[in-house]
């Protein structure tokens, strides 16, 4: 049993499903309607984790894993996935901002990764639509973006067709043993399984399990994001500035994101968290004073005290697994995570990993 219908919580069940076992997939929402649909798919784990440091260990490797990811999710649902690896470039507009960078693409080349370090001049040719104040980029080719909402529903069709089951019954509260299996209490009734994964997201902490003395503590983060329709030049590629990043679609739309606010579980759009999207990306593209704006979007992203995921087995209640936690990088851990789940639950394979993204680090999960 799967508990969460976002990116992750699909991608779990995808893997599981296609390697033979027998899931069912439990939410309150459709597949991919929480976190997930408010999520840009920006694959970019050289600037999400520009700190170094395990979270990008984890997000360069799952990057790795994409293209496969992509196209088998791709086959095995029959569905087509926006899916570009056209690189990113962040893009500096202060001088601190530019040191920053040109450290960054060092350590980028002592890593072995391929990044291009812009002046003024050279990043206006990569993208003329840059604001007269940019001092300089980095461009960085392996990065690029999903269409999150896609690839969920793909994930989602392609576990079904591997005989997977997607329930819409109702938000889980509590998960108690029952013999041999792990009972899931819903607001619609009770369900039981051999084992169960929590890829609830934000959720997450909200339910309730016995014997577990403590509750996972993930914190919902609102993040909104703006739609435009984009007239202007149209846009290469990702491009991140100092308060937003725009991701251009081939529909001629460009998404603009994202805000971070801790306000519990808010999940309104608000006049501010758009006025400030808005003026963000005019400061970076002068050209999105052009645009026409489409559609606000809003999900909660589920982040933890360390800002690591939380994956890895229950130290009290066996067969139970944590999937959780993803903060801004679910969809690019989505396939990383899945085979981390796969291989623990299916073959008893412990990846050294789990050690790092282990629920023990916050005490008795």
């Amino acid at each position: 049993m799967v508990v969460g219908a976002g990116v992750v919580g699909c991608a779990v069940a995808y893997e599981l499903a296609r390697r033979g076992a027998s899931v069912e997939v439990i939410d309150d929402r459709p597949a991919g309607m929480g976190a997930t649909q408010a999520s840009a798919g920006v694959l970019a784990p050289f600037i999400e984790a520009r700190d170094g440091g395990p979270l990008l260990d984890l997000t360069a490797r799952s990057l790795d894993l994409f293209d496969t990811f992509v196209a088998r999710a791709s086959a095995d649902s029959g569905s087509t996935i926006n899916y570009q690896r056209t690189g990113t470039l962040d893009v500096a507009l202060l001088p601190e901002s530019m040191r920053e960078l040109t450290e960054r693409h060092a350590l980028l080349a002592d890593r072995g990764v391929d990044s291009l370090l812009l002046d003024a001049p050279s990043v206006r040719v990569h993208e003329p639509g840059l604001s007269s104040a940019a001092l300089g980029g980095l461009l960085i080719p392996s990065h690029g973006f999903v269409a999150a909402s896609e690839l969920t529903r793909a994930l989602a069709a392609a576990a079904r067709r591997h005989g997977a089951r997607l329930i819409a019954h109702g938000r889980v509260r509590r998960i108690a043993r029952a013999d041999d299996e792990l009972r899931i209490e819903t607001d619609r009734g009770a369900l039981h399984g051999d084992a169960v994964v929590i890829a609830a997201g934000s959720w997450s902490g909200q339910i309730q399990i016995d014997d577990v003395p403590d509750r996972v503590p993930v914190k919902p983060i609102r993040g909104q994001l703006l739609q435009l329709r984009w007239s202007a030049t149209p846009l290469k590629r990702v491009i991140w500035g100092e308060r937003c990043y725009v991701v251009p679609w081939l529909d001629r739309t460009v998404l603009v994101g994202a805000t971070v606010e801790d306000v519990g579980f808010d999940e309104r759009t608000t006049v501010d968290g758009v006025r400030d999207l808005i003026e963000a990306a005019c400061e970076l593209l002068p050209d999105a004073r052009t645009a026409s704006v489409d559609t606000p979007r809003v999900g909660l992203r589920p982040a933890t005290p360390d800002h690591l995921p939380v994956i890895g087995f229950s130290g009290t209640t066996r067969n139970l697994m944590y999937a959780t936690g993803h903060y801004r990088n679910g969809v690019l851990l989505a396939p990383l995570t899945a085979v981390l789940v796969a291989d623990a639950l299916l073959d008893g394979v412990s990846d050294p990993v789990l050690e790092l993204t282990s629920p023990q680090r916050f005490g008795g999960l």
